[in-house]
């Protein structure tokens, strides 16, 4: 018999301060020790990948987003989910984390996301280089 198992759409996105050179990443407890990682979270029926984009930042960071643009996708088995990978324009810098859902949010540098991608940082570091979050980041720092 032929399955057709459900796919669930996650937005994955990394917001950009774009006159100030940082971007916006955060952590949730069971990430490992220093990891750092783009936000996401599941589409909801009916909703745009766009809005999705913009709804899961400000619920997560409290960050405004305008611009928002697609960049990848990447099947995620880890259940079923399709991830969207997209770099979205920050419209106000303020965060207003929501503790619930991250452990730590916040804006880094383009020469400390660089580190982390690279192992250099001698505390903080990016998702494995398999995962689109770290396609997404070593996009913007690698400008």
């Amino acid at each position: 018999a032929e399955h057709f198992p459900r796919t669930d759409p996650v937005v994955i996105m990394l917001a950009i301060d774009v006159g100030g050179g940082r971007a916006l990443l955060g952590r949730q407890a069971r990430f490992a020790p220093g990891m750092y990682s783009c936000l996401a979270g599941f589409v909801e029926p009916g909703e745009t990948i766009e809005d999705a984009v913009r709804r899961e930042i400000g619920e997560e960071a409290g960050v405004t987003v305008g611009r928002v643009r697609y960049v990848a996708s990447q099947p995620w088995p880890f259940p079923s989910s399709l991830m969207i990978g997209c770099l979205a324009e920050a419209r106000s810098h303020a965060i207003a984390a929501d503790l619930t859902e991250l452990e730590d949010c916040r804006w880094f540098g383009r020469s400390e996301v660089a580190a982390m991608l690279a192992g250099t940082h001698p505390t903080l570091r990016a998702p494995p280089e398999m995962a689109i979050a770290n396609r997404l980041m070593r996009l913007w720092a690698e400008g």
